[in-house]
């Protein structure tokens, strides 16, 4: 185990401390489905997938605004937005981030195609996955990489691995000095099998050290998680593991969307090992293709459907305790739409493709 790990096992409780208390699955909240602003930037791009809630004032991030990062530039292909966008609660929008592929300082196979791989540091660092592909389709699909920005939204380095590889959703948490990444990987083998299913998709842990000045650098990669099913598909280019959040106790959650179920990996931040697909905390009922995940108080999950549109919560036990329908759009009603999503205090937000906007669930 390196230091880095022992050091994020040792303060996991103080970092968690801030995560926002939002609200209790059963507790009547959660009736109220507001827009918050349009999440598309003056270049056109599209497609909304990663949402990550600002911690700290940092540079030009402003605590409690809300980071949203676009896949689809202004002609819809998938895999080549390269916009992050900034919101505040009050529906402000300003460009936070367009990153160029030709301009950046390290490796990043196939380019710029942003993800729902989305965070937020408390110490100013902004890290986005890029999944990218060169006409929208699903065999031109590369392998891309993390790419790494500081507070002012310019591109400092990128992490760049055979582990690393089709990045496509990603939490994280901070303590003292160190982070830890939890990354979901879609494209091992996928494009090559197309269109068959794969399970080949993984979980990979990233610790990195990091200051407020120095530029983070990876301490250690390892992969906790194994086994998951992926495909590629012509309306979503590519369906594997998805949504992860961290729980109180180190069990990571993970949307393993093609089984239609939340796993968890136990023993995320310490493990050294691979738990496989981990083990079943809640299958079908509700679920409906989970995509995005978050955790909130009292480790409620919270998933988005891929197939109908619709939120559900549930308990770490495996009880599904609320659902409730965030977008009724398309044939058939929600498909496709829901993405990324955050807890925050005053509510879940969550991006829909649909409409291209940010709401918020109160």
């Amino acid at each position: 185990m390196t230091r880095s790990t022992l050091a994020i096992c040792g303060g996991i409780a103080a970092a968690l401390a801030f995560v926002p208390a939002a609200v209790r699955a059963d507790d009547g909240d959660f009736t109220t489905v507001t827009t918050v602003a349009s999440t598309v930037p003056s270049n056109g791009d599209v497609n909304p997938y990663g949402v990550a809630r600002v911690p700290a004032t940092r540079g030009n991030l402003h605590a409690g605004n809300i980071l949203v990062s676009n896949f689809n530039n202004s002609a819809n292909l998938q895999g080549t937005g390269t916009t992050i966008v900034q919101v505040s609660p009050k529906g402000e929008v300003s460009l936070f981030a367009q990153i160029s592929a030709s301009s950046l300082p390290g490796p990043c196979p196939g380019g710029v195609g942003l993800t729902t791989a989305l965070v937020a540091l408390r110490s100013g660092w902004v890290i986005v996955g890029s999944l990218p592909t060169t006409n929208g389709v699903s065999a031109t699909a590369q392998a891309g990489c993390l790419i790494v920005l500081d507070s002012m939204g310019t591109v400092v380095e990128t992490i760049s691995d055979p582990m690393v590889n089709g990045p496509w959703d990603m939490t994280a948490r901070e303590a003292g000095k160190d982070a830890v990444l939890f990354v979901t990987n879609v494209l091992n083998g996928t494009v090559a099998a197309s269109p068959n299913v794969v399970n080949e998709g993984t979980v990979l842990r990233i610790v990195l050290d990091v200051s407020r000045k120095d530029i983070p650098m990876v301490d250690s990669m390892t992969v906790i998680g194994s086994g998951f099913a992926a495909r590629t598909d012509p309306a979503a280019l590519v369906i594997g593991p998805t949504g992860v959040g961290l729980g109180d106790d180190g069990v990571l959650y993970v949307a393993d969307t093609l089984n239609n179920r939340i796993a968890a990996i136990p023993n995320a931040v310490q493990r050294q090992t691979s738990a496989g697909t981990g083990t079943t905390v809640s299958q079908g009922g509700a679920l409906n293709g989970p995509l995005g995940l978050a955790t909130g108080r009292e480790d409620v999950i919270a998933t988005v459907n891929s197939n109908d549109g619709f939120l559900v919560l549930t308990r770490p036990n495996g009880t599904q305790v609320f659902k409730k329908l965030l977008d009724d759009t398309g044939s058939p009603a929600g498909a496709g739409a829901l993405f990324g999503l955050e807890f925050a205090d005053d509510g879940l937000y969550f991006v829909d493709d649909a409409s291209n906007t940010l709401n918020v669930l109160r």
